[in-house]
């Protein structure tokens, strides 16, 4: 599977591109930064980060998109910047006919480190690792990108076999409760 991991935001986007496939390895594909100036407006620094997905997503073939979910920061101006850019994200990947996922900041440190409170170096420090890679990405937008990619790639298949055996209990509880409405008739039908 190959999943394109994006660390949204406005300054700074993180995209990065991982492999992996049964067990737990894993390797980098791509990764980069995409940059856009405070000064130029928000309509066009949106537009600029969803041409270069498109070109990432044509170019890489990523069988899913996993995005970093904005889950609290104390400043409200960078929240609604990264849930934009998080958003026309997802709108480029969906268009795309790709499945997004979204997973929070403390899943993807304790998937990739152990630690839902890990630190920025902790993060980069075991994404370096994890992935063999001879540098450490920077700057930590990279790292957070390819760790969000990482994250997905061991989280899927178990959020895959939890919904399929909530499926599986849902439709036996639907079979019991039909056995027993019947039972209830049939019993009915003899008083």
């Amino acid at each position: 599977m190959r999943v394109l991991g994006v660390d949204p935001g406005l300054t700074r986007c993180g995209l990065g591109v991982v492999d992996g496939g049964s067990g737990r390895g894993v390797s980098c594909v791509a990764v980069d930064v995409v940059r856009s100036s405070p000064e130029v407006a928000l309509g066009q620094r949106l537009v600029a980060v969803a041409d270069v997905v498109e070109r990432w997503i044509a170019e890489h073939s990523p069988d899913v998109v996993a995005i970093e979910r904005v889950f609290s920061q104390h400043n409200v101006r960078t929240a609604m910047g990264t849930a934009q850019v998080g958003g026309v994200v997802a709108l480029v990947a969906t268009r795309r006919d790709l499945p997004v996922a979204f997973h929070t900041p403390s899943e993807v440190k304790a998937a990739v480190t152990g630690s839902g409170r890990a630190g920025k170096q902790q993060v980069t420090a075991m994404v370096s690792r994890l992935l063999t890679l001879p540098t450490p990405p920077k700057p930590p937008d990279a790292a957070d990108a390819l760790a969000l990619a990482v994250c997905h790639l061991w989280r899927a298949p178990m959020a895959a076999r939890l919904a399929d055996a909530q499926l599986r209990s849902a439709q036996r509880a639907r079979s019991h409760r039909a056995r027993l409405a019947a039972a209830a008739r049939r019993t009915g039908r003899r008083a």
